[in-house]
């Protein structure tokens, strides 16, 4: 696969964020500077209780190169969201290796589960608390990363008051105003309508567009999204079975698609 072929665009709108601090070089640093997310050979099984396992991801590798907007799809119970856990620390995998540059950040589905200040402004705030910051520094910042994510105006607004895209948008801002480098968001847009949905890709892309260090990785189960994406991989029985630009994903998944429909139908 050519990486060199899915370099985003980027754009003037939106000032960068400053770095909460820097990062010491190491002996891998060029490894790291090309993909922001690597895996190999992962697994992950499940203990049933009866001295049993039943494997849940499967000898699974994946790279994906910094700074790119790349999606996670498959059927239902493939293993995306529990791959996508264990890039982003929550699970531990039984096997395998993984890398994820940090500081890293995991978007939930549902957005109440880690959006839970009463304003936006706090909530976006809620993380600074860790860092020696100013409250003007706090401010500015917040109000920085509500505006990549379209969201500045909604600054005082009452989070309950808003929609659960609009939430989804505040979270990822929580995420930006860190500084983090990987965004590993877990089917986003599964329980929103159309503009919603296209509200909270182009918060992810507008994010993508304003840091070169950041890089997304997005589970989905909506085909129409990859449009919006540099590139994909693609998932079966807990295994990685297609892996490069969105376009070659695309079509090696419409000849699945016509391929089970035709045996359906013999």
């Amino acid at each position: 696969m050519n990486h060199s072929t899915l370099i985003p665009t980027s754009s003037p709108h939106h000032l960068p964020l400053p770095p909460l601090h820097s990062t010491a070089p190491t002996r891998n640093a060029a490894f790291t500077e090309k993909f922001s997310i690597e895996g190999r050979n992962l697994s992950y099984s499940i203990h049933t209780g009866q001295r049993k396992y039943v494997p849940i991801i499967r000898d699974c590798s994946l790279r994906i190169p910094s700074g790119q907007f790349w999606m996670l799809l498959g059927p239902n119970g493939c293993g995306k969201s529990t791959l996508l856990k264990i890039l982003a620390g929550l699970l531990k995998p039984t096997g395998g290796f993984v890398h994820a540059k940090t500081p890293k950040s995991f978007v939930f589905q549902n957005p109440d589960h880690q959006v839970v200040m009463p304003t936006v402004e706090a909530d976006v705030a809620f993380g600074l608390g860790k860092f020696n910051l100013t409250q003007d520094e706090i401010k500015s910042r917040v109000a920085k990363a509500l505006d990549v994510v379209g969201m500045l105006e909604y600054l005082q607004r009452p989070v309950q008051t808003l929609s659960g895209g609009q939430k989804q948008r505040v979270a990822i801002a929580g995420a930006l105003v860190e500084a983090c480098k990987v965004l590993l968001l877990d089917e986003l847009t599964t329980f929103l309508d159309e503009s919603d949905q296209i509200g909270v890709i182009n918060a992810v892309k507008n994010s993508l567009e304003n840091s070169k260090d950041v890089t997304a990785l997005w589970v989905t189960h909506r085909l129409e999204e990859l449009e919006y994406a540099d590139g994909a991989i693609y998932m079966e029985d807990g295994r990685v079975v297609m892996h490069g630009d969105a376009s070659s994903i695309m079509d090696f998944i419409s000849v699945r698609q016509k391929s089970y429909i035709d045996q359906i139908n013999s």
